[in-house]
């Protein structure tokens, strides 16, 4: 079988899906499954026949090494923008992600928390 990224989830009925031991009991989670040839899938779980997400193994461990080096905390301020303007940004639209977060981070903001 074929498997590429965006495939509905429930196209997958060799995935034996798995979320974590501290996600909500409400079901608002990210299940993972390990696919033939070791790719790895994720998806919502309000949405079991959505979109899986399919990654190497490579592109997982690398997520993860930035997860642990606190790369995305900004991401769970609530009420704050990211700060981090000196982040490592890559892609088609890293300079103009650059140049929005520069300019959003110079901007006065009060919390609400």
């Amino acid at each position: 079988m074929q498997v590429t990224n965006g495939i509905p989830a429930d196209q997958l009925p060799m995935a034996c899906w798995r979320k974590s031991r501290a996600s909500n009991p409400s079901g608002s989670c990210v299940e993972v499954a390990e696919l033939p040839g070791g790719t790895i899938a994720f998806r919502n779980s309000r949405y079991p026949s959505g979109p899986a997400l399919v990654y190497t193994p490579a592109e997982i461990r690398a997520f993860l090494t930035g997860v642990k080096n606190g790369e995305f905390d900004d991401l769970l301020r609530q009420g704050q923008a990211p700060h981090d303007t000196d982040r490592q940004l890559t892609g088609p639209v890293a300079g103009t992600c650059r140049i929005i977060l520069s300019q959003f981070n110079s901007v006065p903001r009060t919390s609400s928390i």
